[in-house]
């Protein structure tokens, strides 16, 4: 976590190695070139949830098929932030409700690496992009500790 901070406070978060990923999987998922002329910061955009769009969103809501994309390819640029780190091959699974609440689990081998319950999905995103940075570096660091901690179940 300390390295987290440490990477914002001496370089933009646009230029953090978790936000160059999940740029990488956008520019990934554009098969058409729809996206060649926005910049990195302006696809991840819709990462940013200040108070005013928080504010304007239900309490309660069913979340729309862009958000529950945006929500798997935030943890899909964690599986393979931590693969690039460990070397080991992690699958991501999803299992959501209509309703806005389910789990996410990073799998790497035998061995669940990151374990997320989710509730209010319609509402996923960060006060600012330091915030998106700190999250996803957050979920990093724990799946490649868990792999560091249990490598036998994760190599099986």
């Amino acid at each position: 976590m300390n390295e987290t901070l440490e990477l914002i406070q001496t370089r933009p978060a646009g230029e953090a190695p978790f936000v160059k990923e999940l740029v990488k999987i956008w520019r990934a998922e554009d098969g058409h070139g729809a996206w060649d002329g926005k910049s990195d910061l302006e696809l991840l955009e819709p990462y940013i949830l200040d108070r005013e769009k928080r504010r304007a969103l239900p309490i309660v809501g069913d979340p729309d098929p862009d958000t529950i994309w945006r929500l798997e390819l935030f943890f899909n640029a964690v599986a393979v932030s931590i693969e690039r780190a460990t070397g080991v091959m992690i699958s991501p699974m999803l299992k959501m409700h209509h309703e806005g609440f389910g789990r996410i689990v990073l799998i790497g081998g035998r061995l669940i690496v990151v374990n997320k319950q989710l509730r209010d999905v319609h509402r996923f995103g960060f006060d600012n992009l330091a915030k998106l940075v700190t999250e996803g570096d957050k979920y990093v660091d724990k799946g490649i500790e868990m792999i560091r901690r249990f490598p036998d179940v994760a190599n099986y």
